[in-house]
C-alpha cells in the first residue's frame, strides 16, 4: 500500500490548515475488500482520498467523518453482513470490517505523524503507530495499550535492462505503489523520455545492485537479453534476500544461462530461485502482456514472503 500512503500524505499536506478526519480499517473478516491498515482521509468540505472498503461503506464512513470533524470525537464503526442482506446494508462482498475514525489533530491523528510516516518510508524503515482506543489519540511506537498499525517500507523493483518490455513493466509496477529503478549502463536506452517518473541508474547492474541492497521487499528482473548485463546482475541478486528474482527468455536460453551461472560459481539452490521464463504463464503476447505477467509473478512472490 506504499503508493496509497504516499498519496494520502501528499493530500494531507495539500489540505493542511483545514479540518480533517482519518478513517482506518482496524480489522476484517471474510471477503472484506480492503486490508487492515487501509486509510481514507476526509476533508471538512466532503472531499476524500483513499478507501476503507472499495466503495461499499464509504458513504457511512463519510457521515461519521463529518461528525468527527464537527465534534472532535473518536468513533469506532462496525460493518457486518451476511450474503443475503449484503446489498441492503452496504457491504455486498459479504465480509465484515471494523473502522475507526479520528480527528486529524493533537487529540487524534496528529499531522506530525504523516511526516513521521513519510520519513520512515524514505529511509526504508518500518514505523509502528499505536492508537489509544479510549481517547482516540495516536502515537509513534508500540508501548502501552491500543491498536497498532505497522507501516512497512515501500516495495521495490529493480529492472535490469532498459528495453521495450521494461517500459510497461515500470508503468504497471508504479500503479501498484512499488518503487521502480531501471538499471542499464547504455545511455541511449536509459533516457528520461523512455522512462519518466522512475529512478534511473546507469551503473553496471552488479554494482548498482550492490549499492541498492535488495531485501525481502525487493524484486529484481533482468530483461536485457545480454549476458554481459544480465548474468552479473543475477549473480549479485542471488546473493541477497530479494523475494523475487526473474529473467526474461525462453526455456532454452535459460538452460544456457544456468550453465553460465554455474560456471561463475553460483550454486544449484541459488539458481533455482530464478523465475524463468519470467512471470506467470498467462499466454502473454507482446510487451505489455509480458510485463503484466511479470508484475503478477512479482506480486505473488511478495504475497508469499513473510513480513519481517
Amino acid at each position: 500500500m506504499a503508493g496509497e500512503i504516499d498519496h494520502m500524505i501528499a493530500t494531507a499536506r495539500q489540505w493542511r490548515g483545514a479540518k480533517m478526519a482519518l478513517a482506518t480499517v482496524m480489522a476484517t473478516w471474510g471477503s472484506a475488500p480492503r486490508p487492515v491498515g487501509s486509510h481514507m482521509l476526509v476533508h471538512e468540505d466532503g472531499r476524500f482520498e483513499g478507501s476503507v472498503s472499495g466503495g461499499c461503506v464509504e458513504g457511512e464512513v463519510l457521515h461519521a467523518a463529518a461528525d468527527t470533524i464537527a465534534d472532535g470525537t473518536f468513533r469506532r464503526l462496525e460493518f457486518g453482513v451476511d450474503d443475503e442482506s449484503a446489498w441492503s446494508t452496504g457491504l455486498p462482498c459479504g465480509g465484515d470490517i471494523v473502522v475507526m475514525v479520528q480527528p486529524v489533530g493533537p487529540k487524534g491523528f496528529d499531522p506530525a505523524l504523516f511526516e513521521a510516516i513519510a520519513e520512515a518510508q524514505g529511509d526504508g524503515r518500518e514505523l509502528a503507530i499505536t492508537t489509544d482506543l479510549e481517547s482516540g489519540a495516536s502515537r509513534v511506537g508500540t508501548e502501552g495499550e491500543g491498536w497498532t498499525n505497522l507501516y512497512r517500507p515501500p516495495r521495490r523493483l529493480l529492472i535490469v535492462g532498459a528495453v521495450q518490455i521494461a517500459q510497461p513493466l515500470a508503468r504497471i509496477t508504479g500503479e501498484l505503489g512499488i518503487a521502480v529503478t531501471v538499471i542499464d549502463p547504455r545511455g541511449a536506452f536509459l533516457t528520461e523520455e523512455r522512462f519518466p517518473n522512475v529512478s534511473r541508474d546507469d551503473r553496471w547492474p552488479d554494482e548498482a545492485i550492490g549499492v541498492l541492497k535488495p531485501d525481502k521487499a525487493t524484486a529484481v528482473v533482468t530483461l536485457s537479453h545480454d549476458p554481459k548485463i544480465d548474468d552479473p546482475a543475477l549473480v549479485a541478486a542471488l546473493a541477497t534476500p530479494a523475494s523475487y528474482i526473474a529473467a526474461l527468455g525462453s526455456r532454452r536460453s535459460h538452460a544456457a544461462r544456468c550453465e553460465r551461472l554455474a560456471a561463475m560459481g553460483v550454486g544449484e539452490e541459488a539458481i533455482a530461485r530464478i523465475d524463468a521464463p519470467a512471470g506467470l504463464p498467462i499466454g502473454s503476447v507482446g510487451p505489455a502482456e509480458i510485463a503484466l505477467s511479470i508484475a503478477a509473478g512479482m506480486v505473488a512472490a511478495f504475497s508469499a514472503t513473510p513480513a519481517t
